[in-house]
């Protein structure tokens, strides 16, 4: 069995290959320097990770985790676009170095690249391989349209996020895995369990994020505390704070989420902890935690072979700065 980390660069290294034709530059080179940004590779390794946990690694599923990870990065060339984004990972996003017309086709056509890959799967999964795939990539589009929604409306209740997040976030994590699974031929019941621990890893990792950017160490956290307040975004705390907040808070937290005051964040902030969102948000994480792990548990697989699994999720899910 490989750890994450011999996956990761195993995959990485395969990756390297050029995915696009050399002409017209003006459309290819931007998912080259897009690529060339590096990332995690968190989804595809899943992928890995999943199909040795019920067989050895076979060429399948190199092939469905880099579709996976080209499918991935097409959302996130598009979500930059709508979210006006000037930078990632600290370098200059495809829209505003190249113009959004050309970003919206190099994503276009990141896309068709993840599906020439799925086109090389053999007969003998491609079908329910490609049926997975189509629906998670229809529910992550599903996902990212709510997000969008949600940001025009006065209030979003836990259920209706918690579904968000779901379907933008976790079904693509879910479903990486449930593609290895599928490849390593177990069957139908390990394939739901191991989704499940994939999409309860997924939301754990969203209470987590929106955590971390309340009340996390900007230092070690790496982003200024704060910017989901500074920008209005609805996450797992405003949504619980509204619930318990006092009339008065609740007035004043409306208030301060449409105020461009400078001291919003300190005194939202403020609201939260006098409403214990952080002590609920820490609870909600690890209640998500340990769901997932109990399905990985359930997993009809011997102990040892789950490891590396467990110490990804670990890995993920311990950050807490």
């Amino acid at each position: 069995m490989h750890t994450f980390e011999e996956l990761s660069a195993q995959f990485s290294e395969k990756f390297k290959t050029d995915h696009f034709p050399q002409e017209p530059a003006s459309l290819y080179e931007p998912n080259r320097y897009f690529l060339g940004m590096g990332g995690k590779r968190v989804r595809p390794v899943l992928c890995l990770m999943a199909n040795e946990l019920f067989d050895e690694i076979v060429p399948d599923a190199w092939n469905v985790a880099t579709a996976i990870e080209l499918f991935h990065n097409f959302t996130l060339i598009h979500d930059d676009i709508m979210d006006q984004a000037p930078l990632r990972r600290g370098l200059e996003t495809v829209h505003q170095k190249y113009g959004i017309s050309t970003a919206l086709l190099a994503g276009d056509v990141m896309l068709v690249a993840a599906y020439e890959y799925l086109n090389k799967v053999s007969t003998q999964h491609i079908v329910r391989i490609m049926r997975l795939f189509n629906k998670t990539a229809r529910e992550v589009c599903e996902g990212q349209q709510l997000d969008m929604d949600f940001e025009k409306k006065n209030g979003v209740d836990f259920d209706a996020y918690l579904n968000m997040i779901n379907l933008k976030t976790s079904v693509l994590l879910a479903s990486s895995l449930q593609m290895g699974a599928l490849l390593g031929g177990t069957g139908v019941r390990n394939q739901q369990i191991i989704y499940e621990f994939g999409r309860k890893i997924g939301l754990a990792f969203q209470v987590q994020d929106d955590f971390l950017d309340a009340f996390g160490n900007p230092e070690k956290f790496g982003k200024l505390v704060g910017g989901d307040i500074k920008s209005n975004k609805k996450t797992f705390l405003l949504i619980h704070a509204l619930q318990v907040a006092s009339e008065g808070q609740k007035k004043r937290l409306k208030e301060l989420y449409t105020s461009t005051s400078e001291h919003k964040v300190e005194e939202v902030l403020s609201i939260f902890k006098d409403c214990k969102v952080d002590e609920w948000a820490k609870a909600l994480k690890e209640k998500y935690m340990q769901e997932a792990f109990q399905h990985l548990d359930d997993i009809a697989v011997v102990s040892k072979r789950k490891e590396p699994l467990k110490e990804l999720a670990l890995y993920l899910l311990q950050r807490e700065s």
